[in-house]
């Protein structure tokens, strides 16, 4: 009897290490196949991408971080599935996964990237200054946030001349918003914003009509001695411009045009062929 409760003892014992190492197989298996699966999704993703198919590559990169979403891949998808939206125009669905990768995937390497595509993203939706005010704002902070935190990049240096363009934009807005109250006689109001050019913009090619504007408004008001400051800012600074030449003639009725030789009319700086672009 005790022979035979020894025996069945035994038995016991042995199926239940049979049962534990089958067990642990199964979780081996099972892990494996999900990591060969999450390598299929990505390159199923990378392919569709290739070939065109943004919205299905982005739902095969998507996956590909749903199933191991603590692989170094996972990262790395989510920013394929918001390079093949942007690829394609679709921003705002950019937007979303770069924003969701800058939540999830804080301190990762492509950090930097994922701010600069940002970026582009809300800069790409610039369609019409006078109405797109907000993602106006959005670009210049993140451009601003690129040039800041990482000023060595490639993405830093072209941040820097995106916001000259922001500047420019920003600059021809108010000019709009300045001109719009000038043509009804809203003198104030016109030249808090000529002003606001001057002291905020005054690197952009609109700060030269600004100071004539705010010139002739001067004057108008009677208050000459403000005229005759901004008439000399502008001829100080741009005293070969149109713009002093007809300030100068609101404060001097007397004034003719100085004789000037052909040959320099013909030349023009990359700065005034520039300007002509804006005209």
């Amino acid at each position: 009897m005790i022979i035979r409760n020894f025996l069945i003892s035994i038995l016991i014992f042995f199926c239940l290490i049979s049962c534990s190492e089958k067990k642990e197989k199964i979780s081996l298996i099972n892990e494996e196949n999900l990591e060969m699966q999450m390598i299929e999704a990505y390159n199923e993703g990378l392919q569709e991408f290739n070939n065109g198919d943004v919205i299905f590559a982005a739902k095969k990169f998507n996956e590909v971080e749903l199933l191991y979403p603590q692989s170094i891949w996972a990262p790395r998808s989510t920013l394929m599935a918001a390079y093949g939206y942007y690829s394609k125009l679709y921003f705002d669905d950019a937007i979303i996964e770069l924003e969701r990768f800058l939540e999830k995937y804080k301190n990762h390497p492509n950090t930097d990237y994922a701010y600069y595509l940002l970026a582009v993203c809300h800069y790409n939706q610039i369609v019409d200054e006078k109405k797109d005010l907000g993602e106006i704002i959005k670009a210049r902070s993140y451009f601003n946030l690129i040039i800041k935190d990482y000023p060595n990049t490639d993405f830093a240096e072209d941040s820097r001349f995106k916001i000259e363009l922001i500047e420019e934009i920003l600059a021809s807005k108010e000019l709009y918003l300045a001109n719009y109250y000038l043509d009804r006689e809203k003198w104030i109001p016109a030249m808090n914003r000529y002003k606001k050019i001057v002291n905020e913009y005054d690197t952009t090619i609109f700060i030269e009509e600004a100071l004539y504007r705010l010139v002739e408004l001067n004057y108008k008001l009677g208050l000459v001695d403000e005229a005759q400051k901004y008439t000399a800012v502008l001829g100080y600074n741009y005293q070969s411009s149109e713009w002093y030449e007809r300030s100068y003639k609101i404060l001097n009725s007397n004034y003719k045009k100085p004789n000037i030789n052909r040959d320099l009319k013909k030349q023009k700086t990359l700065l005034k062929k520039f300007k002509d672009l804006f005209k």
